[in-house]
């Protein structure tokens, strides 16, 4: 039987959802939960939601809202994985387990931190002002979500892409020192999915105040969608489409028909007025029914509260003995079962990678670490002479971190966990 394709995604606990979070990530991962041959986890990340947030109460009633929006815009939790992380205490466990074959330089440079450094820096401020460990240690933690249940994809959006390529780096190099454990996770980045503008045509989000929340009460709804910035064009005038955060919202719930019609409308002249009532109709039609259904949970979270534990028990059936197998890998075993005595593991030389010296026409010294069929894993810059490129494959060899090396850099398509494993493999070897 073939493995059905695990998809996850996270959603972090500190705020209202508002219709860009349901166009962009809401309705998408309730229609791709539907798909045969997939098995899809869906999580609330509250863990997450500690290192930008310390207010309780609001990330409490994020929690609340952001379940009982997914609940409510048809997620069918009989077929997903759906859960709080924070009820998933291998998580944690296992985020400790990552951090221990995960390089400090690897971290360093993580998006986040490397903006948070730069925006100190630019300040005149320490560039570890208000910097946690747990901005620092963001990516381990995202990583342990992602391969504690294997998922093969993980849908995000560009700006995100870093932090799945980190999650691959961990898993790799946990791999490659207790074996094969974790599937190797992919970025799904799906161009597709709609951007919402906001009230003021930048980006929705709650950040810019500029967002409409998703089950916000119809009178309300209606009173923000007024409030969208648009041209001074009168009625009677043709409107422009492009440009038009009106139009693109409106796009974003309607049919390819109901665009076009619109779109029309625009060429001849509709009011303004009259457009944003034909937009409020449209979400609304979509918005009213889920509506109920989500005033009804937020009136009775201890509904919501029982759905989510249902959930880590389904989760945590997959989580506590996959945990149980990477302690017993690591070491963290019952002392009176039997395990034969620890040996240094040696590795057949054929199959190691080898560094190669070479001299160029330039008159430099180069080496690269190459793999048995020849790949090229690292690639050197030039050396005034041989012993300098040798003393530098020794430092290598020797576990020099490879920050450390400017003049030794990982060939295109090769990650910095591959290259640490070839290192550790040809010292094991020796």
């Amino acid at each position: 039987m073939t493995e059905p394709i695990r998809f996850l995604t996270g959603i972090t606990t500190t705020g209202t959802p508002h219709l860009g979070n349901y166009v962009g990530a809401i309705r998408p991962t309730v229609q791709a939960s539907l798909r045969p041959g997939t098995e899809n986890f869906y999580f609330l990340a509250d863990y997450h939601a500690l290192i930008k947030c310390d207010e309780p109460a609001r990330i409490q009633r994020s929690t609340l809202e952001i379940a009982a929006c997914w609940i409510a815009a048809g997620l069918d939790l009989d077929k997903v994985f759906f859960y709080r992380q924070s009820d998933i205490p291998e998580i944690p466990e296992l985020t400790w387990l990552l951090t221990c074959v995960t390089g400090k330089g690897l971290l360093n440079r993580a998006h986040a931190y490397k903006a948070a450094m730069d925006k100190n820096a630019a300040s005149g401020a320490d560039t570890d002002t208000d910097v946690t460990a747990g901005l620092f240690m963001y990516p381990v933690l995202m990583a342990a979500d992602i391969v504690m249940f294997n998922a093969h994809k993980v849908p995000v959006g560009r700006d995100q892409v870093q932090h799945i390529e980190m999650a691959r780096d961990m898993a790799a190099s946990f791999n490659h020192l207790y074996g094969p454990h974790f599937t190797l996770p992919e970025a799904q980045v799906d161009e597709s999915v709609a951007t919402l503008p906001g009230l003021d045509g930048r980006k929705m989000s709650k950040s810019y105040d500029n967002a409409i929340p998703l089950f916000a009460p119809p009178e309300q709804m209606r009173k923000l969608i007024a409030g969208i910035v648009t041209d001074s064009r009168a009625p009677g005038e043709p409107k422009d489409t492009e440009g038009s955060a009106l139009f693109q919202i409106y796009q974003a719930f309607a049919s390819p028909q109901e665009a076009d019609a619109l779109r029309r409308a625009y060429a001849d002249g509709i009011a303004w007025g009259q457009a944003k009532q034909v937009l409020f109709e449209r979400i609304d039609r979509e918005i009213a029914p889920m509506r109920a259904r989500y005033s009804e949970l937020l009136a009775h979270p201890q509904e919501v509260e029982r759905l989510l534990r249902a959930g880590a028990q389904k989760a945590r059936a997959r989580a506590q003995p996959f945990m149980r197998s990477l302690r017993h890998a690591v070491g963290l075993r019952d002392l009176a079962a039997r395990t034969d005595a620890a040996a240094p593991r040696k590795h057949d030389k054929s199959t190691l990678a080898q560094f190669k010296q070479y001299r160029q026409a330039d008159g430099l010294h180069y080496f690269k670490l190459v793999e048995p069929g020849g790949r090229v894993l690292l690639q050197s810059a030039g050396f005034a002479s041989p012993r300098e490129a040798g003393q530098r494959i020794a430092q290598l060899r020797q576990g020099d971190p490879l920050d450390s090396a400017p003049d030794a850099q990982a060939a295109p398509g090769v990650t910095e966990a591959e290259i640490v494993h070839a290192l550790t493999r040809m010292r094991d070897s020796e």
